[in-house]
């Protein structure tokens, strides 16, 4: 594997001009870190050298980089130099070049305290882990340079750090996310000495701030099956420092008191919605807003979880309290607020189906479902298929044949009327010429008896909703 690589940089054009360069200045510059590793996954497969924010190590300073680089790089970039990371754009490729590094960590928070190397092997040694910390050499002679055995943990699938687990995340805790990710993304093995750090040093992932926790947490949802990175995630207590709503679905079930196990039901709920995601060819893939709200859509259960008779346990209105915790956490984590806003939404919205029944539904319902559901339609309709993970199959037939009826007469009512823009029969100025007042708290109260008029009974014609309009607009005047 390690001449596929070499082969791979010889096939660089990018990579080779840049090796040239940097030898004929008398510098040193190796390809390193995840553009090797993701070179090694790459080889055998027929896949080309990963291209793409391709990063290198160099023995020159930040100074002499930019010095190589003028006049042939179409643009270069500073906002790292601090930390000896120049960036350029090299004949439409990005790339890193960051001088070797033997930093040291204040363990207070996770900013190193920058200094420059002179060894490649030291600079390989602060690296995350073993898979990351090994480098190819742009030179002639293209020499591999893996001093932790990353080589061999990568075939075995292994995670491992160069040195300590321990040393290595209490230097930067977000290592122990990027772990997290590793896991999901490469499907990499922890060694036991990575989970005990883990757990020991969980509480540390304190000191990082919401954005990053946030960013490696997304990155983690967005892998094809994230299923098992997020039981490491749970089980080594990490999520109980950030996302303790995800650890509390871990209810215990005791003999006499049997309800389905929350945590596994939404690990099933989240794999089946990535698949119904990955099979619509008109959904955007991966998806960041269904997968948290599948992961989260019962996070109102704990909260609200009662003891019934007979052995029986309600969670009454747990979408409810559930759309309130997801918007709070979420926002913790500094989410965007239209991705908090839609998953808050579909956490609310997931059980209105549930009342659909054998399809008693009148289509004023209907309409409500659509209408509430607004462009997060698709998306609800794949939440609501995923939460089905009853083994038994003649209920789940059921349930999928009923949601089949819903959709059809969603589809039925569509072709009819625009539910997808639903909006009173009368628009703002006709309300205010009919009823003769001027803009203000009125006219939005008329727009809103008008549209829930319109969705409890269709379109209306100009005539009969301007009399509807009228008569509701007196009643109002005789009540107060």
């Amino acid at each position: 594997m390690q001449q596929t690589v070499r082969e791979l940089v010889e096939v660089s054009p990018v990579l080779v001009a840049l090796g040239e360069r940097f030898t004929a200045a008398g510098h040193k510059v190796h390809l390193v870190g995840g553009s090797v590793r993701d070179a090694l996954l790459a080889a055998g497969t027929g896949r080309p050298l990963p291209t793409g924010d391709l990063d290198l190590t160099t023995d020159a300073r930040p100074e002499q980089t930019l010095e190589v680089l003028r006049g042939w790089a179409s643009s270069t970039w500073n906002t790292g130099i601090a930390f000896g990371t120049v960036g350029a754009e090299v004949r439409g490729e990005r790339v890193e070049i960051t001088t070797f590094r033997a930093d040291r960590y204040d363990r207070e928070s996770r900013n190193p305290e920058v200094a420059w190397g002179t060894s490649l092997t030291d600079d390989l040694a602060r690296r995350d882990f073993t898979v990351n910390a090994m480098a190819v050499s742009l030179g002639p002679d293209r020499t591999v340079t893996d001093p932790f055995g990353g080589l061999g943990d990568l075939l075995a699938r292994r995670l491992r750090t160069p040195g300590r687990a321990v040393d290595s995340f209490a230097d930067d805790p977000l290592r122990m996310l990027r772990a997290v990710r590793f896991v999901a993304q490469l499907g990499l093995t922890p060694d036991d000495e990575v989970v005990e750090a883990m757990t020991a040093l969980a509480p540390e992932l304190g000191r990082i701030t919401a954005e990053r926790v946030q960013h490696e947490f997304s990155r983690t949802l967005l892998n094809d099956a994230p299923g098992p990175a997020l039981d490491l995630f749970v089980s080594t207590g990490l999520a109980d420092v950030v996302l303790p709503e995800l650890s509390a679905l871990r209810m215990e079930i005791d003999e006499h008191h049997q309800h389905k196990d929350v945590y596994v039901h939404s690990l099933t709920v989240l794999d089946q919605a990535i698949a119904l995601e990955k099979a619509d060819p008109a959904a955007g893939s991966p998806d960041l807003v269904l997968r948290l709200a599948a992961l989260l859509h019962d996070v109102g259960k704990p909260a609200t979880r009662r003891h019934e008779s007979r052995g029986r346990v309600s969670f009454h209105h747990h979408e409810v309290v559930g759309a309130k915790l997801v918007r709070k956490r979420l926002l913790a984590l500094k989410y965007p607020k239209d991705v908090v806003e839609a998953v808050s939404r579909l956490t609310f919205l997931h059980l209105r189906f549930h009342g659909y029944g054998r399809g008693e539904w009148t289509d004023s319902a209907v309409r409500r479902y659509v209408t509430d559901a607004g462009d997060l339609l698709s998306r609800l309709h794949k939440l609501v298929r995923s939460d089905c993970t009853t083994r038994n199959r003649k209920r789940a037939a059921a349930l999928s044949a009923t949601y089949d009826s819903l959709e059809q007469r969603i589809q039925e009512l569509s072709e009819l009327e625009d539910l997808a823009r639903v909006r009173p029969d009368l628009d703002g100025n006709r309300i205010m010429e009919l009823l003769e007042i001027p803009p203000g708290r009125e006219v939005g109260e008329a727009w809103r008896f008008l549209k829930d008029l319109r969705l409890e009974r269709g379109p209306l014609e100009p005539e009969e909703a301007e009399a509807e309009l009228l008569a509701w607009w007196r009643g109002r005047d005789q009540v107060s």
